[in-house]
């Protein structure tokens, strides 16, 4: 776990809640200069704690309204089985990200489709068609609430 202190917490925290602001706008929110905030934030990159800024997609307004879950059991449950088919599923391009799990399944997908007739498509002609899929589980997402600032534990 990564040493941080209140000013790098501080930092992420404005970071968080919009990572196109100016070096400039996150130093004042802060209370610190701009040159500290940038080497700050430099420094939490390069330690690995800030990897990236993603751009938050209306999965409806590109075409891909309906969202499922879809657990997958995996046999025989190999390594190679295993890392085979979250490769796999992870290059298709409904999947927006793959989970793999402990417990009865050993991923959990979450997808985004065109339609119901798309969603029973990716199921029954991908999924199910995959050599080691034993078991497939849908539940469709009726609505995705998603927490975009995390704090970090001292």
């Amino acid at each position: 776990m990564a040493d941080l202190d209140e000013l790098d917490t501080a930092l992420l925290r404005e970071l968080q809640a919009d990572a196109r602001r100016t070096n400039r706008d996150v130093a004042a929110a802060v209370g610190i200069s701009p040159t500290t905030a940038l080497d700050r934030t430099r420094a939490l990159r390069d330690r690995g704690v800030i990897r990236g800024a993603t751009l938050e997609i209306d999965l409806a307004a590109i075409g891909r309204p309906v969202q499922a879950l879809i657990a997958v059991r995996i046999r025989p449950p190999s390594r190679r089985n295993i890392e085979a088919f979250r490769t796999w599923v992870a290059g298709l391009p409904d999947t927006l990200g793959v989970f793999v799990t402990s417990g009865n399944e050993d991923f959990l997908i979450h997808v985004a489709v065109p339609d119901n007739d798309s969603l029973y498509a990716f199921v029954i002609d991908k999924l199910t068609e995959h050599a080691h899929v034993a078991d497939v589980r849908t539940s469709v997402v009726y609505e995705h609430l998603r927490n975009t600032r995390i704090t970090p534990v001292r």
